[in-house]
């Protein structure tokens, strides 16, 4: 128990944040197929739930103690999308999927309403995204925030082959958030958040280059459906016509492995006549790899504990003495006092014990020395 306190002036302490980053690579084989049984459709690490609402993916059998879970995903749209529809599947679900990312990712508008993601980042104006896929990632992964500029996603359009895997036909596409280390938005209620660009190219003056957004803090990724409708150039963003339209057939294969959705397994008809897990595990299939780089804020307290010449030369143990005499004095009386200092206690203003340093070796400690001690608090 301390019986001699010393008060920290305002330049003994200091507040520092260190960011620490680590590179997460996640392929498309972990995704999709590694762990198939058999080569079918049933994969070991994917869980789906009876609400039918989100698939997860982990990074081995999720049975497992050995599994850890990476991140979810789930589709959804707009109750202005024109592939709203009370008859198809899991209708509601999708369009309440839909809200409460938006709810939390973008908030309301000043009329109480629910925003709608919006490619260009502009909350007021411009082509907004109703037709959606979420990727959640796991905080065991993104840590506090996904690092800005470090976040890339590929993936294949086109037609898929009936099992596990791209074919000849596909095409590897790009999500990237080029330019986000200095160019983000700040109007989301989740935090800061960028746009998922397909090519480091400057955007077109209709931002069709913008395929998505991306929530660092939140740790999620949203991806408009519309890049995977076919044209001569896949479209980049905006919205998709109804699974009934006369386009809609011609537009491009999304069906999961084994999957027998018709018309032609359209993006439209896939978000529309099939559930969400089956989308799921097309997309899953389609994903060649996604990298970034998590981030861990290291907030500190540095203490500079000042020991001047005349402090702490005697010490409160009570072996310290013996016989009225100072057993490191030995039997020399007119020798200076002398003291070891092995811990540091940090107290609070009504002397309750807060923290404790030790010492890697007791200091040597005399009326003709003063000491420093440096003592670090990390959160």
């Amino acid at each position: 128990m301390a019986t001699i306190y010393k008060s920290f002036a305002s330049s003994d302490a200091v507040q520092t944040r260190t960011l620490l980053h680590e590179s997460v690579p996640i392929t498309g084989s972990i995704v999709s197929g590694t762990y198939n049984i058999g080569k079918t459709t049933t994969e070991e690490n994917i869980k789906d739930f009876a609400h039918g609402m989100f698939q997860s993916v982990y990074d081995y059998p999720y049975l497992s103690s050995s599994a850890n879970h990476i991140f979810d995903i789930t589709f959804g749209y707009s109750d202005n999308s024109a592939l709203s529809g009370h008859s198809y599947s899991q209708n509601a679900k999708k369009i309440n999927i839909y809200n409460e990312f938006a709810q939390v990712l973008a908030g309301f508008d000043e009329n109480g309403a629910v925003r709608e993601f919006d490619r260009d980042g502009d909350l007021t104006t411009g082509t907004k995204m109703r037709e959606c896929i979420f990727i959640n990632f796991s905080r065991l992964l993104t840590k506090d925030e996904i690092k800005k500029g470090s976040f890339t996603m590929y993936f294949h359009t086109g037609v898929l082959q009936n099992s596990f895997g791209p074919s000849a036909g596909s095409t590897l596409q790009t999500a990237s958030d080029f330019g986000a280390t200095t160019d983000y938005r700040i109007n989301s209620p989740a935090g800061e958040y960028a746009i998922l660009y397909t090519s480091s190219a400057t955007p077109d003056t209709t931002g069709e280059s913008g395929i998505g957004l991306l929530y660092y803090q939140a740790g999620v990724a949203v991806l408009t459906a519309s890049v995977f409708a076919k044209s001569s150039n896949p479209p980049k963003g905006g919205v998709l016509a109804a699974a009934t339209s006369p386009g809609a057939s011609t537009a491009a294969d999304f069906r999961a492995p084994g999957s027998t959705l018709a018309p032609s397994g359209t993006i439209s008809a896939a978000m529309t006549g099939a559930t969400i897990a089956a989308n799921a595990d097309a997309f899953r299939h389609r994903l060649y790899s996604v990298e970034f780089d998590n981030t861990t804020e290291l907030n500190s307290s540095i203490y500079f504990c000042r020991i001047n010449h005349n402090d702490y030369n005697y010490s409160a143990n009570p072996t310290y003495t013996n016989n009225s005499k100072i057993r490191v004095k030995g039997e020399k009386r007119k020798n200076l006092p002398v003291s070891y200092p092995t811990t540091v206690g940090l107290y609070s203003a009504d002397r309750e014990l807060l923290a404790v340093a030790k010492l890697s070796e007791p200091l040597k400690k005399d009326p003709s020395t003063e000491l420093t001690l440096r003592v670090r608090l990390d959160y």
